[in-house]
C-alpha cells in the first residue's frame, strides 16, 4: 500500500499594522523607499508652491500630532500589562483563571474598537463621567490588550518545556520560572509583533476624534470646518500619517532584523 502523504499547512499571517520591509523582499523595500520620498516631496512641494492653506495647516497640527503619540504610548504601555497577564492568563493551569482570559479575549476581540469607545465614554458616563482622554486611552488598552495577550501567549508556547523544568530543577518556583527564565527569552519573540501592534494602534487613534480628543484628525476636521477647505486639509493629514507610519514600520523592520542577528548567535 502507498505511504500516506503528510499534508505541509501553510499558516498566512494577516495584521493591522504596517507592512514590515525586509531585505528579503526587495518590492517592498522599494515600495517603502518610493512612498516615504514621495510622501515627503508631496508635502514639501505643497507647502512651498501653495504656502496658502497648506503652511498654515501645517502649523495648526503640531499639538494634535503630539496628543495622538500620547494616547498611543499610554495606551501600548497599558496594553502591553493587560497583555501580560492575559496571556500568563491563557496558559495558567487555573481553569477559573483560564476562562477568564480566554472569555475576555474572545468578547474584546469580537467587539469593535469604534463601539469599545462609545461604550466605554457614552454608555458608561451615564454612571461615571470619564474624561474624553481617559476614556481614549482605556478604550484603547482594553482592546489592543486582547491582541496582545495572544501574542504572549503565543510567545511563551514558543519556549520549550525543557527551559521550566531546568529552572525548577535548580530551586525555582514555577512563578520565578516564568518570569526570570521565560519572560525574557519570549520577549524576543515577542518584541516584533508587539511592535506591528504599536503602529496598529496609532493608525486607530484617529478614532479616539470622536470623543473630542484633540488628536491629529480632530485638529484636521478643526480646521477644515472652519474654512471649508476639506480636501486640502485630509491631503496634508493622510501624508503625515502615511509618513509617521513608514517611519515607525522601518524602526520595527530594524528591530526584527537585530533580534535574528542575536538569535542566530
Amino acid at each position: 500500500m502507498p505511504k500516506e502523504e503528510k499534508k505541509q499547512i501553510t499558516i498566512i499571517e494577516v495584521g493591522d499594522g504596517a507592512a514590515i520591509p525586509v531585505k528579503s523582499d526587495q518590492g517592498l523595500v522599494s515600495a517603502w523607499w518610493l512612498a516615504f520620498v514621495g510622501a515627503i516631496l508631496c508635502m514639501a512641494g505643497l507647502v512651498i508652491f501653495k504656502s496658502d492653506p497648506y503652511w498654515r495647516i501645517l502649523k495648526f497640527l503640531p499639538d494634535g500630532i503630539l496628543v495622538t503619540f500620547e494616547v498611543t504610548f499610554a495606551s501600548i504601555g497599558l496594553a502591553i500589562v493587560i497583555g501580560l497577564f492575559t496571556g500568563l492568563g491563557r496558559i495558567s493551569p487555573n481553569r477559573a483563571i483560564n476562562l477568564v482570559a480566554s472569555t475576555y479575549v474572545e468578547v474584546v476581540r469580537g467587539i469593535p474598537l469604534l463601539v469599545q469607545l462609545f461604550y466605554i465614554y457614552y454608555a458608561l458616563g451615564q454612571f461615571y463621567a470619564i474624561p474624553a482622554m481617559a476614556a481614549a486611552i482605556l478604550s484603547m488598552s482594553v482592546c489592543y490588550g486582547a491582541y496582545m495577550g495572544e501574542v504572549f501567549r503565543a510567545g511563551i508556547m514558543s519556549i520549550d518545556w525543557g527551559q521550566t523544568e531546568a529552572a525548577m530543577s535548580l530551586g525555582f518556583s514555577r512563578r520565578q520560572a516564568m518570569f526570570y527564565v521565560i519572560l525574557p527569552q519570549a520577549w524576543r519573540t515577542i518584541l516584533p509583533p508587539v511592535g506591528n501592534e504599536f503602529i496598529a494602534l496609532l493608525k486607530d487613534t484617529s478614532l479616539v476624534s470622536i470623543l473630542a480628543v484633540s488628536d491629529l484628525l480632530r485638529r484636521g476636521r478643526e480646521f477644515a470646518s472652519s474654512g471649508f477647505q476639506y480636501f486640502e486639509t485630509y491631503t496634508l493629514v493622510a501624508l503625515i500619517y502615511l509618513v509617521i507610519t513608514l517611519i515607525l514600520s522601518r524602526l520595527v523592520g530594524e528591530m526584527e532584523k537585530r533580534v535574528g542577528k542575536y538569535e542566530s548567535r
